[in-house]
Order: structure tokens, then C-alpha cells, then sequence
């Protein structure tokens, strides 16, 4: 049909795509008030993905945000869209059921269901096999463990669901052109202009590419990553027969990979593998409501614990076997948002066979990013800016893909990592921790020592690997053991890895203020820690910043931060200013000495100076390293005296090998991961971007007033963002309030996401948590809800407590961290 579809010239915002999550968006974009929204389609809505979709609707994902995502589209497809538009969803809420064959699942599913006391689904614990095949009699009970059921649960029909969507569109003004083949997304000064089509041009100032599996490939060709790619996707359904009750819920066996959903007197069986089919959507350009062909052997392995689970398909013949291609992404995360590299440029896409269930969040989260200029609400984990770039590659995503799908049912252990498409960024120090017994873990793409295995397990066979538990892993005292190093004598650890932006010129300065909401005009050698703030106040950014000298700056953000943070400074930069960013991360590596003999350890290899009045906190300057310089930097994000070695790549190996050498008579001192380095912040109370900080998160409610200089001296650029709702803040009072927790019993764990009571009621959830060697328990951090006249005392005269599974644990609640409150050990 190219060349025969008429296009208005111009449109405030083009949609790319018509499946679910492109008529969604166009759907909440008209919604929220821009009715000049025009959506292309190449072939037929909803004729590549959505259409063969299974359906599953569900109230409660694996986090607070997709839940919301997941309950608002209940909400949608239930009452609103058929009411709007007189089109039926064919939604049914029969609930479902999720099955544990394994003690580890079972503690995993009540986990989730302590969860859902924070976001208002309904949970029901089944306790028993029998109580799980009272819902579900066609099952068999053998291995069954327990079960959680969610009766709001249910099932659509997807291809209603997107139409409903585009016609609720179209009520509001929105224009909806099928057989439009989008070639190219047009840029002009870093900002999109338009886009070129088989039917012509567009004038539009936003574009969102919502193309499924088809994305990654426009979206590169506009500069965007959208590292996603497709598998083959199989179900089977049987011929009908009367022994599949009417009103049976979905069922899910994770533990055996598969789903099971009733329609019309049919079983259909879905599987989710541990090692996909990659499948490569160039070769079939024309795809339009096709099939990929049958692969029995890939399916076989589910198809047989199936009829051993549901004996009632054996009597049952198999009517369909279908394979269709669902796109999955390099982290098993959505891609959403506006990219870092075009202003005007949106993504949503990777749904990872979620897109049904999740696209009305979908669509209103990015249709308010696109209108409003920046994210509604806290979408970190699925934000598009987390990616590295490097992740587009197609041999990374082919060898990635395969693991992804099957994680969507594997065991969702804290602290897993990806197994495939290893190895591919390495710090210089990486041979050197190998050696000496690291376990990496992947963080952007970066292999990070986590761990270290002692040289006295790898004489009784034992291996850096991971062995994952809902209790202590197998790392938890060799963790333990690092952590008290640091505590009590010191801690060496590679953080190379974190990014290093370097903001050089007259106008640095200047961009600086604008940016940070703490003052970071300081002397040259001294450095600041700072936040970027949104207009509301909330967290955009944690950072440390050091000026280097009077023109050139440093600043040392997250690892997974660094596309984040260097998009908002570049779009915060004026067109004229006097001023450069450039990634400095990996042409400088980093050696961080943390602990009380840190200043012994550093005599041992230079003559400088580190006392602490002629080295003070926050100080940095460049010192001799043995035979190397570096720029030494006394910070601590361990919460103890301690310096972090900033050193060239190429001499990088030579300093940790230097600082090993000397630490080899000093008593104690240990190689230590990341893993301790967490448990130690945590204990401190330092927040993490991402988990206890994020651009929701007011930075007055997150306890760090004390990094905002609302009086400071303005640059050229203005007040800094964010300082006329700091202000408004400090006026209104505060609504919620981020308390450090530490549990009274010793044996329980926290990680995220556990219900935080006070008084008996949810008062939030923590949101991140670890272990307190030193102090002997977990502990962990969230925001509390609280009255705008309550202090912090007034709060802490409440009784707190944790829910961990299903089961309450008293905590102790504080302001500050347990772990030296006052922070005299960090400058000592």
C-alpha cells in the first residue's frame, strides 16, 4: 500500500507501530489532551506480535511499578474501554493460580504476596496441595508444594484489547493510518524533526517507536539503542473437551515452564524455556498475522511435564501448535522512554510477553513523559537510559535472547546474574581479582568483582559460582568476612566501573550549578556530593563531584548512570556554552582502600602526606603510588576512613598489585566485592540510585536537606532545577520519610520490596536491603508515609516491624544510619 495512504504534513506526535502498546500510547496521548497524534502502521493493527498473544491479565508482577502498570490495564480493559468505545475486551476475571514444586518457589511466591499488601492486590496463600486443586481439580497434586492465587486475575482478548485502544484514539482526534512503512526518524540539532515514510514525510517534533520486534532496527537507524531481539514463542491448544471447567484460572507451574489458560472449552499451553530460539526478524520484512513453523523437539520437554500435570490432555487431542515470534530484550526489562541521543525521540518496546498485561501503564506512563518533558514517575528499571550502547549489537542480543525468556519463569533469586553474552567489558584489574578468587556479576555489560572466594575453599574443590538460595548463599560468609575487614582494618576493591563524566571549560561551572542542587563552586581539590533534581524535587542523579581546577570537573555517577546522567547535562547545556562532557570511565580506573588502616596501607606506597589535617575529608589531589601517580580522592561509600586511587588505564594494574603487596604484612586487610561494599552502605544509611533514591522521590523526604544550597551563589545559567520545590517543600512539610530499619532477630534476610509496618499497619516497603555483618542483622531502608506535622522523633515513637514471606519481624527504626551516625570514623 505504500504511496497510496494520504498523510497530514505535520503531526504534534507519531506513533510507530499498531500493535497493543502503539495503540495505547496513541490512546492516552488523546486522552491527556493532544488529539493531533497520528499512528503508523506498516501492515494491519495489531498484525505482528499482539495478535497471537496468549492474553494472561494479572494484578501483580514482580515489582511495585509493574504492578501498577498491570492493575491500572485490569482497570482498563474491565471498565473503562468497553464503556468509551462499546468494544468488548474480552476480559474475564477468573483469577489465577501459580504452583511451587520446590521450597525455594514457595517461599518466593509469599514473598510476592507480602508485596501485594503494598500495592492492593489480592493475594490468597494456599498453604497445601489440596487448597491449590480446589481452584484447579484438573492438575495433578504430585510435588505441589503450595500455590498463590490472585482472584482479579484473568484473561483478554489481544486483539480487542489494541482495537478498543485505537478506537478510544480516534474518538479523541487521533489518526490511525495502516499500510505506512516508517523508513527513517529525521533529526536536526539533536532533536527530531520528522519522519521519512513510503507515503512521504511528516513535520513532527516527537516520535515514539512502539514497532515490537521491529524496533531495534528503526531505532538504530534514528541513533537510539533498543537492545531487543526476537524468540520463537510456542503454544500448543487442544481440541475441546468438557473435562476443562468453564471457569478454570490461569494456571502457572514456573518450576515447569509452562501456563495453562481455559477458552472455550480448550486448553491452551504456553511455555517460557531456559533456552530459547532466537529468531531474526529481517528475514521476513512482509510478516503480517504469520506463524513461524512447528518446532515439536524445542517444546517436547514442557509438552511432557505438561500431560503428566494435567492428565485430562492426554484424552485431549492437539488442535493448534502455534510459534510466533515475541520480542525480548538484553536484560529481560522494557525499553522505555525518550533516548539520550535525539531530544523528541521515545521507545516502548521489549515487552518480554508482557505487552498485553502491561500496556495501559505503558501507553499513559509514556504519553505523560512525552507531553509533560519528563518521566511521571519513577521508571528507572525500565528506562531506556540504562542502557551502555554496546548492547545493540545483534551477536550479543542473539547469544542474550536465549537466556531471557526463561527467566520470566526461572527462580527470581536475589542477587542472580546473567550467565550468557559474558565477559565483554573487563576493567584492567580483571585478571588480577580473577586470580585471586573474584566471582563477577555484570553491571552494564562491566564484569565486577562481587565476591572472592579464600585460597582455603579452593583447596576443598570449592569455585567462584554462584549457588542461589532465599537464604544465605554460598558467598554470605566470605562476603561476611570482607565486611568486617573493612570495618576493622581494611577493604581493597576495583571501582573502575563506576562512571566517570569529565565537564571541562570557562562555562563548567556554570552548567554545574545549574545541574546540582548542592554547591559545587568549590576550591579547586576539593569535592561534593551531589544530586540532580527534576522540577518536583526529586532525585535525578547522585553523584560526587571534584573540581579538578578552575575549568574542569569530575563527575563519578553509578555504573549503570552514565548515559542517564550525560543526556541531562548535555540537554541542560546551552547551545552557546563554553563547555564539553566527555566519558573519561574507561581511560581511568579506580583502587578504593576502605577501612581504619587505610592510612597505614597508603605509607606503605607513598610519601605524601594522608594525616588528616593535611589530607582532610572531601579533599583530593595527585599523590605518588609506588612507581605511578594517581589522584587520590578521600571519600568512603563504605561509611570509613578511606581514599579512592583515581590512576590512568594503563597503570592501573601496577597500582592494585602495588597496594596488594603492601597489604600482605598488614594484619586483616582483604580484597573485597561489591556485595560487602553494599552491606557496608547499607549499615551506614548511604542511599542508592535506583532503589532508595529516585526522580519520584523528593530529595527532602529522602533525608539529604543537607546536599541543598538553596542560597548559593547562581551561575550564568540560573537557579539550579529543582530549587523552587525544594522550597515549596520545606514550606508544606513532609509526606513520607526514608527510615533506616534493623531487624531485632538476627536470622532473617531482607533485600526489597518487604511491607514496613508501623503500629500494625503497611506504611510502605523497604527499598533496598542486605545483611549487617557488624551489627549482627539485616538491615535495610524505606519510605515511610507519615503527616506533613510529624517529626522524625514523632515517627520513631512508633513501633515498626517487617513482613519477610508472610511473617512478621520486629525492626528497629532510625534517621540515620546505625553504623557510626555521626560519621567520625569517615574523617578521622
Amino acid at each position: 500500500m505504500g504511496g497510496d495512504v494520504v498523510l497530514p504534513e505535520e503531526a504534534a506526535v507519531v506513533v510507530v507501530g499498531g500493535g497493543v502498546v502503539g495503540c495505547s500510547l496513541a490512546y492516552h496521548l488523546a486522552l491527556l489532551g493532544c488529539g493531533d497524534v497520528l499512528l503508523l502502521e506498516r501492515k494491519r493493527l495489531t498484525c505482528g506480535t499482539t495478535w497471537h498473544a496468549a492474553g494472561l491479565m494479572t494484578s501483580l508482577r514482580a515489582t511495585p511499578l509493574l504492578s501498577d502498570f498491570a492493575a491500572y490495564t485490569l482497570k482498563l480493559c474491565g471498565e473503562v474501554l468497553p464503556k468509551e468505545t462499546g468494544m468488548q475486551t474480552g476480559l474475564h476475571r477468573r483469577g489465577s493460580l501459580a504452583l511451587a514444586l520446590t521450597q525455594e518457589r514457595w517461599h518466593e511466591l509469599r514473598r510476592l504476596a507480602s508485596m501485594a499488601k503494598t500495592t492492593g492486590a489480592e493475594a490468597e496463600v494456599l498453604t497445601s496441595a489440596k487448597a491449590c486443586l480446589q481452584k484447579a481439580p484438573i492438575f495433578n497434586g504430585e510435588g505441589i508444594v503450595g500455590g498463590l492465587f490472585l482472584p482479579g486475575d484473568g484473561q483478554a482478548d489481544p486483539a480487542n484489547v489494541a482495537m478498543a485502544f485505537a478506537k478510544g484514539a480516534k474518538l479523541r482526534g487521533a489518526a490511525v493510518r495502516e499500510g505506512v512503512t516508517v523508513l527513517d526518524v529525521k533529526k536536526k540539532n539533536g532533536r527530531v524533526c520528522g519522519v521519512e515514510t513510503d507515503c512521504g514525510f511528516v513535520k513532527t517534533p516527537a516520535v515514539a517507536i512502539c514497532a515490537g520486534l521491529w524496533s531495534r532496527e528503526l531505532g538504530r537507524r534514528a541513533g537510539a539503542t533498543v537492545p531487543l531481539m526476537a524468540c520463537e514463542h510456542f503454544y500448543i491448544v487442544t481440541e475441546p473437551s468438557d473435562d476443562f471447567p468453564k471457569d478454570m484460572p490461569t494456571v502457572r507451574v514456573p518450576d515447569e515452564c509452562a501456563y495453562y489458560k481455559e477458552d472455550a472449552g480448550k486448553l491452551l499451553i504456553g511455555a517460557f524455556e531456559p533456552n530459547a530460539k532466537p529468531w531474526d526478524e529481517t528475514a521476513r520484512a512482509d510478516f503480517c498475522f504469520d506463524q513461524l513453523p512447528e518446532d515439536m523437539e524445542q517444546f517436547a520437554p514442557v509438552l511432557e511435564k505438561a500431560l503428566r500435570r494435567a492428565p485430562a490432555l492426554e484424552k485431549a487431542g492437539i488442535g493448534t501448535f502455534f510459534n510466533g515470534p515475541e520480542s525480548f530484550t538484553a536484560d529481560g526489562r522494557m525499553v522505555l522512554g525518550e533516548a539520550p541521543s535525539a531530544a523528541g525521540l521515545f521507545v516502548a518496546a521489549g515487552m518480554n510477553s508482557q505487552g498485553i498485561q502491561l500496556s495501559g501503564g505503558v501507553g499513559k506512563a509514556l504519553a505523560e513523559w512525552i507531553l509533560g518533558g519528563e518521566p511521571p514517575r519513577d521508571l528507572w528499571e525500565i528506562d531506556i537510559r540504562r542502557f551502555s550502547g554496546f548492547e545493540n549489537n545483534r551477536a550479543y542480543l542473539r547469544a542474550r535472547v536465549k537466556e531471557t525468556p526463561g527467566l520470566l519463569y526461572a527462580d527470581h533469586f536475589p542477587f542472580r546474574q546473567m550467565e550468557t553474552a559474558r565477559g565483554i567489558r573487563r576493567t584492567p584489574l580483571h585478571e588480577i581479582l580473577r586470580a585471586r578468587g573474584a566471582c563477577f556479576g555484570e553491571q552494564s555489560g562491566w564484569e565486577r568483582a562481587n565476591w572472592f572466594l579464600p585460597k582455603s575453599e579452593k583447596g576443598r574443590g570449592e569455585d567462584a559460582r554462584y549457588r542461589y538460595s532465599w537464604g544465605r548463599q554460598n558467598w554470605f560468609a566470605h562476603s561476611a568476612a570482607e565486611h568486617l575487614a573493612i570495618r576493622k582494618h581494611a577493604g581493597i576493591m576495583d571501582f573502575s566501573t563506576f562512571g566517570k563524566l569529565r565537564v571541562r571549560g570557562a562555562d563548567a561551572v556554570n552548567l554545574l550549578q545549574k545541574a546540582c542542587a548542592n554547591d559545587v563552586d568549590v576550591a579547586p581539590g576539593k569535592t561534593v556530593y551531589a544530586q540532580m533534581l527534576n522540577a518536583r524535587g526529586g532525585v535525578e542523579s547522585d553523584a560526587t563531584v571534584a573540581r579538578i581546577a578552575e575549568d574542569d570537573f569530575v563527575y563519578i555517577t553509578g555504573a549503570a548512570c552514565l548515559a542517564r546522567d550525560y543526556s541531562r547535562l548535555r540537554r541542560l547545556m546551552p547551545e552557546c556554552a563554553q563547555c564539553e562532557i566527555f566519558d573519561a570511565t574507561s581511560g581511568e580506573a579506580c583502587v578504593a582502600i576502605a577501612g581504619p588502616l587505610s592510612r597505614e596501607l597508603l605509607a606503605k606506597i607513598s610519601s605524601d602526606d594522608f594525616s588528616a589535617a593535611a589530607f582532610p575529608f572531601g579533599a583530593h589531589r595527585e599523590v605518588e603510588t609506588g612507581m605511578a601517580r594517581a589522584r587520590a580522592h578521600r571519600v568512603s561509600y563504605a561509611g570509613e576512613l578511606g581514599w579512592e586511587l583515581h590512576i590512568r588505564a594503563d597503570f592501573a594494574a601496577y597500582l592494585l598489585e602495588t597496594v596488594l603487596a603492601a597489604a600482605e604484612d598488614a594484619g586483616g586487610v582483604l580484597l573485597a566485592g561489591m556485595h560487602a561494599l553494599d552491606s557496608c552502605r547499607l549499615e551506614k544509611g548511604f542511599r542508592h540510585f535506583g532503589h532508595d533514591l529516585s526522580d519520584e522521590d523528593h530529595i527532602l523526604e529522602a533525608g539529604l536537606g543537607f546536599a541543598v544550597k538553596t542560597e548559593k551563589r547562581e551561575g550564568m545559567y540560573g537557579a539550579f532545577v529543582g530549587r523552587d520545590a525544594v522550597l515549596r517543600k520545606r514550606e508544606e512539610g513532609l509526606t513520607r520519610r526514608l527510615l533506616q530499619f534493623q531487624l531485632e532477630d538476627g536470622g532473617p534476610l531482607l533485600f526489597h520490596h518487604e511491607p514496613i509496618l508501623r503500629d500494625g499497619e503497611v506504611c510502605g516497603y523497604i527499598t533496598s536491603g542486605g545483611y549487617g555483618h557488624f551489627l549482627g542483622a539485616a538491615v535495610g531502608m524505606g519510605y515511610v508515609r507519615c503527616e506533613r506535622e510529624e517529626s522524625a522523633s514523632d515517627i520513631l515513637r512508633s513501633s515498626f516491624a517487617i513482613e519477610i514471606a508472610g511473617e512478621i519481624f520486629k525492626a528497629r527504626a532510625s534517621a540515620r544510619g546505625f553504623y557510626d551516625p555521626d560519621g567520625s570514623r569517615m574523617r578521622a
